[in-house]
């Protein structure tokens, strides 16, 4: 990991995302980008300074938006970072993801707001495309305290399909976290089978990594997967929650498209995404 971007509203749940941000890039010594973008009333990059003046807001929030990201700088540079700043203004054009691929960026570090903590919710629905179309791992950072570096991350999959390369770069961030990793299966209404079954397509997989030695198997049957998501977190404390993602496409099968961004939208935990 050698470029962290970290979209911001510096709201309340981003500041734990710049956190989080920040501590991920000294654990990879790693480069860090912060991102704010601004939804001007024109085309503010192409306006005059006489004509800025009619937009007095504008002006304040540009000028409060540039000393909230000089100090994120300043304080990634005391912890020995490199660290570059940007600030967009979106007139219906600024896409996050373009911005990330234009850097190379390989991480994205991002916080959802509002009451209800919806990925819709932060910087209009460009957090909703990056958590489906990102071509890099995503964290959302929810309401929950950020507990890093994380000790137990679960893994969700239906592990019929091959998620190998995504399941290597959760044992990346677990090795540098020292982390447990939890291996979950939900089996839903349609495929409700017996424990051991529902552990054969988990060992199969596991077979790809015999070098792993911190991890668990978990099988739950229940009647949809964000219930047997929230069940096994009911009885063992976890940091983060990873799953894939199929792009545009929606989420693996054992998602769908509505249940895997539920699971983002509700669940208090950090969750990442990554797509296949």
């Amino acid at each position: 990991m050698k470029n962290i971007l970290v979209p911001t509203d510096f709201s309340k749940n981003c500041n734990k995302a710049e956190e989080l941000g920040i501590e991920m890039a000294k654990l990879y010594n790693s480069e860090i980008h912060f991102f704010h973008l601004i939804n001007t009333p024109v085309n503010w990059v192409d306006l005059g300074k006489e004509k800025e003046k009619r937009y007095p807001e504008t002006v304040k929030e540009i000028g409060s938006a540039r000393a909230d990201l000089r100090a994120l700088e300043l304080k990634a540079e005391r912890e020995g970072l490199e660290c570059r700043t940007f600030l967009e203004f979106d007139g219906g054009q600024a896409n996050i993801l373009q911005h990330s691929g234009h850097f190379h960026h390989d991480f994205i570090v991002t916080g959802s707001s509002g009451t209800h903590g919806g990925v819709r919710e932060l910087l209009g629905s460009n957090v909703e495309k990056i958590v489906r179309k990102a071509d890099v791992p995503v964290i959302v950072v929810k309401n929950k305290e950020i507990s890093f570096p994380f000790k137990d991350i679960v893994f969700v999959s239906d592990f019929l399909e091959d998620v190998s390369e995504a399941f290597k770069m959760v044992i990346s961030l677990a090795t540098k976290c020292g982390a447990h990793i939890h291996l979950l299966r939900v089996n839903t209404q349609t495929d409700f089978n017996s424990i051991d079954r529902g552990l054969k397509p988990i060992k199969k997989f596991l077979e790809n990594f015999p070098e792993l030695e911190k991890y668990s198997m978990n099988v739950y049957n229940e009647p949809a997967v964000e219930t047997g998501i929230n069940n096994f977190l009911k009885y063992k404390n976890a940091d983060l929650i990873a799953m894939c993602t199929h792009g545009s496409t929606g989420f693996l099968s054992l998602f769908s498209k509505s249940i895997a961004e539920g699971v983002t939208n509700h669940s208090e935990l950090p969750v990442m995404t990554i797509k296949l």
